[in-house]
């Protein structure tokens, strides 16, 4: 294993020295398309060697459900990376430059980061995602998918390497670990500081945690979505019941999904019934402190502080009344995971105070929070959310894959 890894480490960083122009780049991901279309029997065929081993562990329908791939998500993952065909190419792009008074000539550049390894879970089309993002931004990549998703993961991956091996491009700018055993994920986080630049990690809290804690490489994403939905003073009540609803319950595990509800205090009488029942009648469990129970009039659960704190990925949500925008603010600051938190308005400057004040990598007004995703902010796709404090921050897509350096020139110039 440690002679295999280390193998995939020198072929990245190999592959790391090719400079790729934008041609090729779009050529390669058209192929991919083509391809992609031309196999999707196969790819079927093999993810149904991955849903028959999931039934047998008798995983749960949820994560069954995940591992899909029909003839529908196959043009949504072709769509996709056509998508990152039309954008520009992130690299050699001069993002500022300026003359000193002394002659010297500075221009800020953006450069590829250099060799990624993404570790991640269940949904298979995050390996064509990755792929494709990391290629287009000149980023060779190592993908160690889910065991779970095994034959669907690889399926995508040599379709990639037959794309880049048509147009005479190293085939080792996507390498996929075909070893399952977990060991591989603490080697590669502990002894691979010399082939990867950064690593990515795409799944649930213990793979994450795993990540942060033992990775002596740097590391982009994020830990938890304890998710945020505040209901000002000015809601519109409507707005407030359709919003709450899509951002708990459209998709409840993933991790844009809203954990807390915050709601005005003046608006309890007015606002829990309707917003919390609409709620429930569609399967959420309600867990309310002591002021949202007077007011709602079926039984709800009182919340325990630990509750505030908590990421369900389930229909089960914390509701929470607070004195005013202040309130709720620090609330969302104190409890949450600096993902993702909405605010319902009509008020404006109430809006511009949320949305500058919360310490979130994405603060919304008036919009559900199932909208934190990359392909939803029009990034193509994304390799992940980062909710680290220094960038990249929010959704990872093509445009976040890249660093820069400074160019400077002069005519000859030394410094006194």
């Amino acid at each position: 294993m440690k002679d295999y890894l280390l193998k995939l480490g020198k072929q990245a960083k190999k592959a790391s020295n090719n400079t790729i122009k934008s041609k090729k780049k779009d050529k390669v991901l058209q192929d991919y398309c083509n391809l992609i279309f031309k196999y999707q029997l196969n790819i079927i065929r093999e993810n149904k060697k991955d849903l028959k081993l999931a039934k047998n562990k008798k995983l749960k329908e949820n994560l069954i459900k995940r591992l899909l791939i029909d003839k529908k998500i196959i043009s949504q993952i072709i769509n996709s990376i056509k998508t990152i065909i039309k954008f520009k190419d992130p690299v050699d792009r001069v993002l500022e430059s300026w003359k000193r008074p002394n002659g010297l000539k500075i221009s800020k550049v953006t450069t590829s980061i250099g060799v990624v390894a993404v570790i991640y879970e269940s949904r298979p089309n995050v390996t064509s995602d990755i792929a494709s993002l990391c290629f287009k931004s000149g980023n060779p990549v190592i993908l160690k998918g889910g065991s779970e998703a095994y034959h669907s993961n690889k399926i995508f991956t040599n379709l990639f390497k037959k794309a880049l091996q048509k147009n005479s491009v190293d085939h080792n700018h996507v390498q996929f670990i075909d070893y399952k055993n977990r060991k591989v994920v603490d080697y590669l986080l502990t002894k691979m500081v010399k082939y990867i630049n950064v690593i990515i990690p795409r799944g649930g809290r213990s793979l994450v945690k795993k990540v942060q804690d033992l990775s002596k490489i740097p590391v982009i994403g994020h830990l938890e979505g304890v998710c945020h939905t505040y209901i000002d003073k000015n809601a519109d009540l409507s707005m407030a019941k359709k919003i709450t609803l899509n951002a708990k319950l459209r998709n409840t595990s993933i991790c844009g999904a809203t954990e807390t509800i915050l709601i005005h205090q003046s608006l309890l009488k007015k606002f829990c019934n309707p917003v919390l029942s609409n709620l429930e009648d569609n399967g959420c469990k309600i867990i309310g402190d002591n002021n949202v129970r007077k007011f709602y009039k079926r039984k709800i659960k009182i919340a325990k502080k630990s509750d505030w704190a908590k990421e369900y990925l389930s229909p089960i949500v914390s509701v929470k009344s607070v004195k005013n925008i202040d309130d709720a603010i620090g609330h969302i600051n104190k409890y949450g995971t600096m993902h993702t938190d909405a605010i319902i308005t009509k008020n404006l400057k109430s809006a511009k105070k949320f949305l500058k004040e919360v310490k979130s990598s994405i603060a919304m007004h008036n919009t559900s929070t199932q909208f934190a995703d990359g392909g939803e902010f029009g990034f193509g796709g994304e390799v992940g959310i980062s909710t680290n404090t220094l960038p990249p921050r929010g959704p990872v897509g093509l445009n976040q894959l890249v660093s820069y350096k400074y160019q400077v020139s002069s005519n000859g110039k030394i410094r006194n």
